[in-house]
Parts: structure tokens; sequence; C-alpha cells
């Protein structure tokens, strides 16, 4: 792939004229923004179509979970907007999942399905706490094979996820991977972390990057640090 294409820019912004200053900044050095549940019910569709006509391709992070029916209208009305990528949760289930496949697949220009499995700020002591005993690496690939199994070829995991993933039945899916800090860098709310190219090298398609790069003093300068990251670890 591009490096272009394998890095994702977070717009965690309130408004469309905060995210829209800070993609002014960006000046052109990343193709891929994700638009958030925060940014989406503040502007809804109108966001998304902005960022189409500015050229950028979207990924549409909602994380859709409800019944079946419901989450099947859903992702017929978000595919729409002409966002490219699209999140629902695997904790949905099969049924649920497959009727998101099923309307997707209907869909003229649809978006990619992504099924999130288990949110990079949850840990052991999380999950426990929802009644999940198993380890968080058990956990994502159970349900990566299940949603993959549904027809939902795509999936939202850690960077500590990702060789287990490639070595299950769902090694063929796309691995779409928040928690990227550079080196050094702090946390913040985020357990289950990695460095760009480390993650690139486990064999992540497409890193999610936010604050790294939206509270950089220069986020442009930042952005195209990451992508050269990404660029040498997969010419490595």
């Amino acid at each position: 792939m591009d490096p272009l294409d394998r890095l994702i820019v977070a717009l965690d912004y309130p408004s469309r004229a905060e995210a829209m200053a800070f993609v002014d900044r960006l000046d052109g050095t990343v193709r891929w923004l994700k638009v958030g549940l925060e940014l989406y019910l503040a502007e809804g569709r109108p966001m998304v179509e902005a960022l189409r006509e500015r050229g950028f391709e979207v990924f549409l992070d909602l994380k859709l979970h409800d019944i079946p029916n419901t989450v099947a209208g859903a992702v017929r009305s978000a595919g729409a907007c002409g966002a490219a990528l699209l999140t629902l949760h695997a904790a949905g289930g099969p049924a649920m999942l497959a009727a998101a496949a099923e309307a997707a697949s209907k869909l003229a220009s649809p978006p990619r399905l992504l099924a999130v499995t288990v949110l990079t700020s949850m840990d052991a002591a999380q999950l426990r706490a929802i009644g999940i005993e198993a380890e968080a690496r058990e956990h994502v690939v159970r349900l990566g094979e299940m949603a993959v199994a549904a027809g939902v070829n795509g999936l939202v995991c850690s960077p500590e996820e990702i060789i287990p993933l490639r070595s299950s039945s769902a090694q063929d899916a796309r691995l779409v991977v928040p928690g990227i800090r550079p080196a050094g860098a702090v946390k913040d709310d985020q357990s289950r972390i990695a460095t760009a190219g480390d993650a690139i090298r486990y064999g992540a398609d497409m890193l999610v990057v936010g604050r790294p790069i939206t509270r950089a003093s220069d986020p442009a300068a930042a952005a195209a640090a990451l992508i050269e990251e990404v660029r040498a670890a997969q010419t490595a």
C-alpha cells in the first residue's frame, strides 16, 4: 500500500470550524481523515461531504451497535454520505454483523465495514468488569473470527492483537489499528499501544492517529514524520 493510504488522522473536534482549521494546518500531507461520534453528532453528513469535496477519504467511526435491522438501516444511511470506511461493534453479534454486510453489499458505493473488537482503552481489569475473563488477545481473536465469518472483512484492533489475528482464520481481514504513539510519547487514555513502525511490521494495514498529530505544534510535520516511519517499516 502507498504509505499515504496507511495513515488516518482523527478529527477529534467538537465543530466543523475547528476541524477545518486543523485540516488547513495539515497542508496536504495526508489523504485519510477520521470523523468520530463527537464531530458527526455535531455536524452530521455535511461534515463528511465537505471533507470529500476537498479530496479526502473519510473513515466514519460511528461504532454502530443495535439490533440487526436498525444497524442495517444505519449502514444504508451512512453509505450515502461517501465515507470509505465505517465501524460497527463486533460485540453486536453475528446476526447484526451479517445484516450490516448484506446492507452494504446492496449499495452502489458501499463503505468498507470494520468490526471494532476491543477498545484500545480497555485492559484486563476493564474486561473483567463487563464479565469477560479472557485476555484481550483471546477475546479480540474470537470476535475477529466471528466478524469475518459473518461477512465483515475488516477489523479494528490494538497493536497487541495484530500478530494473533494474522495467525487466525481472520488473517486476511483489513486491520485498522488505533493506539499508535511515537516512541516516548504519553499513553493518554490508551492501554494497548505501539509505534507506527512496529504496528506496520506486525501486519497492520492502516493506522489511526489523533493526539500525537492534532496536539503537535506542527501537525503537518508530525504527520509527515509518521508517514516516513510507515514507509521505512514497510520497506525494511
